[in-house]
């Protein structure tokens, strides 16, 4: 729980947050923004929400008024071609997003930080993972999607995945001020998880890959091929079974934006090294990789 002496230097507007439903006004978010538009108005209505947030629509996989609904268009696709991965080097992991680097550093005494000091517990984080340890004195980096922001995640190794998952929580905003005065935010929100063992140039690593949610974010999507067939449980976790996985695939959707926490570790982690600590970055570019 939440005290008073936390809560009482949080900006008014978090404060205030603390009295919004935000599982109800989240549902109702994703019931309005998936309801299908009469298709006279969808360039209109679309084309003001574009224009507010900087969508790139260039980059899309269709025009403005082929999307029926708002929801389809933050889970819009882009053109083939448009994001291609780095070329593969030994320990590659490339970026599973478009979005912006906002924390990067090493797993110690089974803690990450979130921003400003504020830690947060990968035990917790990967709550079904019977095995949090092997990311110890390994790396996290934090990647944020803004609602300009393509809304799709992608693999970003060659390896096996393992397991995937759900964890039920909250659903705080993961924007600056909640990341800098909630603490292990990301430990109580919403989240889904995807693991993998790295296979080729990725040998020696383990990759978990944590969509967490936020206010009006309560849709985190694992994409159906790591679920054969299968319900992902509201909370809890399925064998993936060694499926194998490329850099690029498929891994899972927001259904709006949020944030993903890349944690990597494994017997090789000691010698991989972060190349993009900060700022922004797209799907396909590398994050780091071995150090020769």
């Amino acid at each position: 729980m939440l005290s008073w002496e936390t809560m009482k230097s949080w900006p008014l507007s978090l404060n205030l947050l603390r009295l919004y439903p935000k599982r109800l006004g989240s549902a109702a978010a994703g019931w309005a923004a998936s309801r299908e538009l009469p298709v006279p108005l969808r360039a209109p209505l679309l084309g003001r929400f574009a224009r507010a947030y900087h969508l790139d629509m260039g980059e899309a996989e269709h025009p403005l008024e082929a999307y029926p609904s708002l929801q389809a268009l933050f889970t819009r696709r882009l053109r083939p071609g448009i994001r291609p991965q780095e070329s593969p080097v030994p320990g590659f992991i490339n970026s599973p997003v478009d979005g912006e680097v906002v924390a990067c550093g090493r797993v110690e005494a089974g803690q990450a930080i979130q921003a400003k000091g504020l830690p947060y517990r990968i035990e917790e984080l990967l709550k079904h993972d019977p095995d949090a340890r092997r990311f110890e004195g390994g790396h996290y980096l934090t990647l944020y999607l803004s609602p300009k922001d393509y809304h799709r995640i992608h693999v970003p190794l060659m390896g096996r995945v393992g397991a995937v998952g759900r964890v039920e929580g909250e659903l705080w905003p993961v924007n600056e001020a909640s990341t800098a005065h909630v603490p292990r935010l990301y430990e109580r929100n919403r989240r889904a998880t995807w693991v993998a063992r790295g296979t080729g140039p990725d040998e020696g690593l383990e990759l978990a890959a944590v969509l967490v949610g936020a206010t009006h974010v309560g849709g985190v999507v694992i994409a159906p091929r790591w679920l054969e067939g299968r319900t992902l449980p509201a909370d809890g976790v399925l064998e993936a079974g060694g499926l194998s996985c490329l850099p690029g695939e498929d891994l899972g959707t927001f259904q709006f934006g949020s944030t993903v926490v890349l944690l990597i570790g494994g017997p090789e982690a000691a010698r991989w090294s972060p190349g993009r600590t900060e700022g922004p970055v797209r799907v396909g570019q590398r994050l780091g990789r071995f150090l020769s």
